[in-house]
């Protein structure tokens, strides 16, 4: 098995669990507003963000669109009227607390940095989320640095992105890095761009429906230490 001395990690659903901290925080604030809370609308609110996010990936919409439009689109469909703008920073404010970790993350990340390599961070989350999240997770001490689209100014999958997130690094060659994330369209298909290895993290399972190709697919974080050590055969 070949190994790694740079892992390029996506925040959300891969190293965070991004579904508890989306779930926590829509039902606090959506109750905190006076309205009542179901698992229904959560589920079409999630829906709406996912669809908004892929198209985000494309260059179809802005980071800032995303923030109203996705609570434009729900209140409308289910009849509610509030301040867009007010939800959407109650929201990420509450999203930001969300610093619930994939199972396996701590530890994972712990075996990385001991073998003397370096992970960096690398998502297209907003920038009040993922750098609050960060600052009070367990795995800060294992980040070297996080790199963040909104920021940059390009987003997974552009291989803009990337070639910035390589030029700030410090230099090494592109086949001794891996880019690790549960995104084929913004993680797998990006890495494939930027011509470095890459690791479908598919903790569910999924059936893989599109044409991007893994380098590499696990369904457990720990199994990323297999990239630690190279066997001698």
């Amino acid at each position: 098995m070949k190994s790694y001395d740079v892992f390029l990690i996506d925040a959300d659903s891969t190293l965070f669990d991004f579904e508890l901290a989306e779930a926590t925080a829509f039902k606090t604030v959506f109750e905190a507003c006076g309205f009542k809370y179901s698992k229904k609308i959560l589920s079409r609110y999630s829906a709406i963000n996912d669809s908004l996010w892929k198209k985000f990936e494309t260059g179809g919409i802005k980071v800032d669109e995303i923030k109203t439009h996705r609570f434009i689109q729900l209140f409308n469909e289910i009849g509610i009227e509030y301040n867009v703008n007010d939800f959407n920073s109650k929201y990420v404010d509450e999203l930001a607390k969300g610093a619930f970790l994939i199972e396996g993350a701590k530890e994972t990340c712990e075996k990385i940095t001991s073998a003397d390599k370096k992970i960096y961070i690398v998502t297209n989350g907003l920038t009040h989320v993922q750098r609050t999240r960060l600052s009070n997770s367990l795995i800060k001490e294992y980040i070297t640095e996080c790199f963040i689209s909104e920021l940059i100014g390009y987003q997974k999958p552009d291989v803009r992105y990337f070639e910035y997130v390589l030029y700030q690094i410090p230099p090494v060659s592109r086949d001794k890095i891996l880019m690790v994330g549960d995104s084929l369209t913004a993680d797998i298909a990006g890495g494939n761009n930027a011509n470095i290895d890459t690791c479908w993290f598919n903790e569910k399972g999924a059936k893989n429906q599109t044409t991007i190709k893994p380098t590499y697919e696990i369904t457990k974080l720990n199994q990323l230490q297999q990239f630690l050590k190279q066997k001698i055969h």
